[in-house]
Formats: C-alpha cells, sequence, structure tokens
C-alpha cells in the first residue's frame, strides 16, 4: 500500500532529543525551544515566534490576545479546518463564513467587505496548500475597517507573497508542524507575533498568565498570574525534534517541490482532456509543495476514483468539509450560499505526498489515474 503520508526521519532527530534529556531540562522553553525560535526569527523576520503544543493552541493564544467576546464576529473561509474556526468560537465569537475563490480554495477577497458589520473584529485567511492569498486585498480592507489579521499559515512554512514569507504579514499568524505538513514535529505549532502592541501580552499567555519568562531573563524580581492564559508551550522534546527538521529545510523542500512538479507534468494531458482541475497558483504566490490536489468533476467521479487508487493500493483522501455546513454550525449559519466551498468539498482529493515518495511509486500513482479517466 502507497499510504497518504509518511513521516520522516532527516537524521538528528533522536540525537537533539538525546541532547535535550541530557540537558536536564525537557519542559517548555529550554535549549532547543530558544533554537527554534531564533531560526524562524532570523531566517523569516518575524518579530516574535514562540512554539505552541499545536497550531489549535496558537490559533486560540490569538483569540484570548485580540480579546475575543461574545457578540464578535470573525471572517474566515468555510473551507478550512476545524480549529481555525473553534479557537474563535471558544471566546464566543460568531464565525462569518466566505466562500473560496473559484481558482483556489483561498478565501474570495471580493466576498469579504459586504460581510463586515460593527461586530466584526478580525479576518482568519487560510493558506490553503501553502499558496498565499490575496493578502495587499486583505490588509487594505483591515485597515479600512480597522480589523485585526490573523493569518492561518498552517500549511506555508517556507511559503511567500510577493516576496514576502507568509505568516509576516498579517499582525499575528499560526503555523502547524503536525506530521502531514513539510516540517514535522509529529504534534506542534508556531505563534508568531508582527504588530508590537500584542509581543509582551502573547508570551504571558502562553504562561498560563504569568510572567515567568520576564522572571526567567530577571526582567521582573518574582513573577505571578497576570492575565488570562493557558498552558501552550511544548516540551523541549518536541522542540529537539523539531529543531532536526529545521536544520534540512531546504533538502527537504527542494525533494517535495519535485514530487510536485512530477505530479503535475504527468497529469497535465488528462487533466485537459477531461477537464480535471490541477492546482493553481497566482503571480503573487510561491508554492511550497505542501500537497498535490486535483479536483474531480463531482463527488461521484471522486469517490470512483479513490476506489480505484484504493483497489490499486494506493491511499488517497479528501480534504475539508465545508464548516457552514457541519453539524455544529449548520443551524446556526444564516449566510449565502457558499458554492466554491462546498466544490472542493465535494471534488478536491489529495494524493500521496511525502519525502520518501519513490519515483515508481509515483510513476504509479500517475499511471492508476491516467488509466481511470481514459
Amino acid at each position: 500500500m502507497i499510504p497518504f503520508n509518511k513521516p520522516y526521519l532527516s537524521g538528528n532527530e533522536t540525537e537533539y532529543i538525546k541532547q535535550a534529556t541530557l540537558s536536564g531540562k525537557i519542559s517548555g522553553d529550554g535549549i532547543f525551544t530558544k533554537k527554534c525560535h531564533q531560526f524562524f526569527e532570523e531566517k523569516y523576520g518575524f518579530k516574535k515566534v514562540l512554539l505552541t503544543t499545536s497550531c489549535s493552541d496558537a490559533l486560540e493564544m490569538a483569540a484570548i490576545l485580540l480579546n475575543i467576546k461574545e457578540g464578535d464576529e470573525v471572517i474566515m473561509p468555510s473551507f478550512t479546518f476545524v480549529s481555525t474556526a473553534n479557537a474563535f468560537v471558544l471566546r464566543g465569537a460568531t464565525i462569518v463564513f466566505a466562500d473560496s475563490e473559484k481558482e483556489t480554495p483561498n478565501i474570495d477577497v471580493t466576498k469579504i467587505e459586504a460581510l463586515i458589520t460593527l461586530k466584526t473584529k478580525a479576518i482568519v485567511p487560510v493558506h490553503y496548500a501553502g499558496i498565499a492569498c490575496n493578502m495587499d486585498e486583505i490588509m487594505r480592507i483591515a485597515n479600512k475597517y480597522n480589523l485585526f489579521v490573523v493569518e492561518d499559515a498552517a500549511q506555508a512554512i517556507d511559503s511567500f507573497y510577493k516576496g514576502k514569507p507568509l505568516g509576516t504579514i498579517g499582525h499575528l499568524a499560526v503555523f502547524s508542524f503536525h506530521e502531514t505538513k513539510n516540517i514535522i514535529s509529529g504534534e506542534g505549532g508556531l505563534f508568531a507575533v508582527n504588530d508590537d502592541q500584542f509581543l509582551q501580552r502573547a508570551e504571558i499567555i502562553r504562561e498560563k498568565g504569568t510572567n515567568r519568562s520576564q522572571f526567567f531573563r530577571g526582567e521582573v524580581d518574582k513573577y505571578g498570574w497576570v492575565d488570562i492564559g493557558s498552558s501552550f508551550l511544548p516540551s523541549d522534546i518536541i522542540a529537539a525534534f523539531l529543531y532536526a527538521q529545521l536544520e534540512n529545510l531546504d533538502s527537504i523542500q527542494k525533494q517535495r517541490k519535485i514530487i510536485w512538479n512530477k505530479y503535475f507534468e504527468g497529469l497535465k494531458e488528462v487533466a485537459q482532456l477531461f477537464e480535471i482541475k490541477l492546482p493553481f497558483i497566482n503571480s503573487y504566490a510561491t508554492n511550497n509543495a505542501h500537497m498535490f490536489y486535483l479536483c474531480c468533476k463531482n463527488i461521484e467521479q471522486r469517490t470512483a476514483l479513490i476506489t480505484h487508487l484504493k483497489a490499486n493500493e494506493i491511499g488517497a483522501v479528501f480534504h475539508y468539509l465545508s464548516l457552514h455546513k457541519s453539524p455544529f454550525y449548520n443551524n446556526k449559519y444564516k449566510g449565502n450560499e457558499l458554492v466554491y466551498s462546498d466544490y472542493y468539498t465535494d471534488c478536491l482529493l489529495r494524493l500521496p505526498f511525502y519525502f520518501e515518495l519513490t519515483n515508481q511509486e509515483q510513476t504509479k500513482i500517475i499511471n492508476t489515474i491516467v488509466d481511470f479517466f481514459k
């Protein structure tokens, strides 16, 4: 069976875990956490980054930091993972769902302004498959209406918008290191701060609402409970695993782009012949090769293709279900029909994608898909 995903060990993961253990401190903010923070701040120019136990926790930090409360409205795409919405629902917010673009699953920026009310507090664009949303337009709208922007860059490490690293454009940003991502630590996330007004409080929220980090740096003579928060920081063992991956970021990215390009070239002809949609990358965006997907004509065709691939021992999977039609939110949603969100829900199919996917395995996947359509 060719699995959909397979975690990749880049070399030093177990050695660094051993080093972290021998250091005598494996709780949060140890030596490898600091190395990871330094890596992201120096390579991509974030004002401040903080490792978290997951991207979901990073999103919850964002909701707390923005003082989201009952009655506030937050705009985001319906075609996204539940955590994007759940973090703000937990604070009492009403989620206002926007449709996806026709060309990509990203939020349709032309639909955002009409959704803004006096209760709107934030916009949460999701860079689907690591491909940038139209951030100039999103920031223009946010500045016009005095709204905050939280970039959900869970899939977007090492991807750019007009030369700017994704996650550095909005006021806040979040990333994921789940085992299905380009860079992994099993579970894990990153919270990024780009606005000076949030720098100090973000650290306090992450440390259970205490100024403990300031105390350890010698900035205060004692620490105590100063705000709301939770325990969002991961063990240094997770950071040790992550740092080994970050050391090999360039080689990992290079191989993933080779795999992505082989899929695209191998499926380009059959996509044109049978009106199958392949990923589209706008001129303002780069491709970080997070995933490769195709879109079938309808859900019946996609189901048949999944069955055909499974019969040939290939694991392919669909992705999100439109959140506005979910069992939890269906009776709460009062907006318009979201045509393209539902289209991607019914038609998008993700192909096996991981560092160690061999050329032979990938050729088999491509040929099996071509055979299905022909």
